[in-house]
């Protein structure tokens, strides 16, 4: 008994001590430098965000924070992944879009994580609106005109989208089920060359981000038709939301948000909220954002969870409904 008694003791007070380790590691976060892991190649707008974030948080933090950008794979999947499998320390985070958390998981097979079990959510940085833009080609002027022109000219239409399974993709798709036009997909590798095939009117329409499009609205080359969004951008103030255009469900937002592996310690990831949420209270960030016709979305990692679940939830039931599916 009295050997039974020595060593349970003896367990306890060993997982007492590492408990506490743990927690006194956690409180010094952070004592080296951090990655900040991009799943796509350097360029875009969500770039300025992201590196502006590394340079706050290094700051804030006491410790460099670096941007390393991974491509390849399907919606970034490969960077992703890397982030899934690396320690939960909070040494490495990730950079996500929408793709390789609530689109890739319901397009594709066998990605190598699980966008819920595989990681745990730290912060929510942005939003930006989706908006639908034709080429000038294209005689309508509302969303109705083109739902109009789409069903007496049957296949006539091809929408772009910088990649199969993307969020624009998957916005055409429900386009193209809540009106029943018949319309087809030309998927491409990125924006750059959906909005070169969309100007030369190699197609006809495309779901993207405003400040994608938004020089070649100004310049008259494409024509925007209406915002994916609950309310009219102050940049397009003249365009109307598809509410308006009668198709209150036809919205989406391009978001971003930082990530870390599952099992990061919670006074960790609570740290990094709180460092976050800092940066983006800056009346600086503020106005950045707003001339990329982004706005900061501050919150809990709890509320970043819930919208994650939320947009997967979402996509899988367009996916679904399309049969949009991959190898």
């Amino acid at each position: 008994m009295i050997t039974r008694r020595v060593v349970l003791s003896a367990m306890m007070a060993l997982s007492l001590g590492v408990g506490a380790t743990g927690q006194v590691a956690a409180q010094s976060y952070p004592t080296r430098l951090i990655r900040l892991i991009v799943p796509g190649p350097p360029g875009g707008p969500s770039e300025i965000v992201v590196r502006t974030l590394a340079e706050r948080l290094s700051s804030s933090l006491g410790q460099a924070v670096i941007v390393e950008n991974r491509p390849g794979g399907a919606n970034g999947t490969i960077g992703t992944m890397s982030v899934a499998r690396a320690e939960p320390d909070g040494y490495t985070l990730l950079f996500s879009i929408p793709g390789p958390m609530v689109v890739a998981p319901a397009v594709y097979k066998n990605l190598g994580y699980d966008p819920v079990k595989s990681f745990t959510p730290i912060a929510t940085l942005f939003s930006s609106p989706q908006m639908l833009a034709l080429n000038p080609a294209v005689p309508a002027r509302t969303v109705q005109e083109l739902v109009a022109y789409a069903k007496a000219n049957p296949g006539k239409i091809n929408f772009a989208s910088p990649g199969y399974g993307s969020q624009p993709h998957l916005l055409g798709e429900m386009f193209r089920l809540m009106t029943g036009i018949d319309i087809l997909h030309v998927p491409y590798r990125g924006p750059g060359l959906a909005v070169t095939d969309l100007l030369a009117g190699q197609v006809q329409m495309e779901f993207e981000t405003i400040p994608i499009l938004l020089p070649h609205i100004e310049a008259g080359k494409l024509r925007a038709l209406a915002m994916a969004d609950e309310t009219r951008n102050p940049q397009l103030p003249d365009v109307p939301t598809m509410i308006e255009a009668g198709l209150p469900g036809l919205q989406a937002t391009f978001w971003s948000g930082v990530l870390a592996p599952a099992g990061t310690p919670k006074s960790v990831v609570d740290k990094l909220n709180a460092a976050i949420n800092e940066v983006l209270k800056s009346k600086e960030v503020e106005a950045m954002l707003a001339r990329l016709s982004a706005r900061p979305k501050i919150g809990s990692p709890q509320d970043f969870a819930a919208f994650v679940a939320a947009e997967s939830q979402k996509w899988t039931a367009v996916v679904n409904a399309a049969g949009i599916k991959a190898d």
